[in-house]
């Protein structure tokens, strides 16, 4: 029996990987390129702008600044790799698909898509640079990404996501990005410590590591997602599900 339909939204990694073999980045590629070239085009010459960002935009300092500022001002052209390996943070490290069974791995590279400031939205196979920056951010002149994207971004996440029951494991930076389908089927996913209260969800390293071990375990179901998501498992969370509409 075949798995049921899911689209999982993750959030990027501050951590990624160096380098990258692949051809070189242009913003059309990658499953959502076609649909999102332009956007990612600006964002990319607003960051060649800014001369790839300061410490306040890039909320880097030190040698992760100069990293990130070098990575930001060469990316059209940049070596790329899947998004996929490039993220590389702890989300990634648990949900942990190199070590997955190639038939979850198969439904990863379908179900599963990554919110991002720079790209809009990206599939695990498709080819990315190095970059840094944060959706909450406000790069002139685009103004804070967040809501610079909202419009284009709700289409294409609708687009994705019709007829699969969606499972929001985004930041909240990165869900004020777009707008969920007025009759869409989903959940917004928020981790509680056992015994808390439920007035608000907690982050952290042990909250993103959940989150990856989330992920990796309805990728792995062959329920309905939504019994998948109730029959989940955790010493230290519990999950606090709410409609996406």
């Amino acid at each position: 029996m075949s798995a049921p339909r899911i689209a999982i939204l993750l959030p990027p990694s501050e951590g990624k990987a160096d380098g990258g073999r692949r051809r070189p980045w242009d913003p059309s590629s990658g499953a959502f390129g076609p649909a999102l070239a332009t956007q990612r085009a600006a964002v990319a010459e607003a960051l060649v702008a800014a001369g790839g960002g300061d410490e306040k935009l890039l909320d880097a300092r030190g040698p992760l600044l100069e990293r990130a500022r070098a990575a930001n001002i060469t990316l059209l052209g940049a070596p790329s790799m899947r998004a996929g390996a490039r993220y590389t943070g702890v989300v990634w490290e648990a949900m942990s698909l190199g070590t997955a069974p190639e038939p979850v791995r198969r439904r990863a590279s379908t179900s599963v898509a990554v919110v991002s400031a720079l790209h809009g939205l990206v599939g695990l196979d498709d080819p990315i640079p190095d970059y840094r920056l944060k959706m909450g951010a406000s790069l002139p002149p685009l103004g804070k990404l967040s809501t610079w994207w909202r419009g284009p971004l709700s289409g294409v996440i609708a687009e994705w996501t019709k007829g699969r029951f969606v499972v929001d494991l985004l930041t909240n930076d990165l869900r004020a990005a777009w707008d969920p389908p007025s009759r869409g089927r989903g959940v917004r996913v928020q981790f509680v410590e056992r015994g808390a209260s439920r007035a608000g969800g907690v982050v952290g390293h042990d909250a993103k590591a959940a989150k990856g071990r989330l992920a990796r375990h309805l990728l792995e179901s062959t329920v309905d997602p939504h019994d998948a998501l109730e029959a989940w498992d955790d010493a230290r969370f519990a999950l606090v599900l709410t409609p996406l509409s």
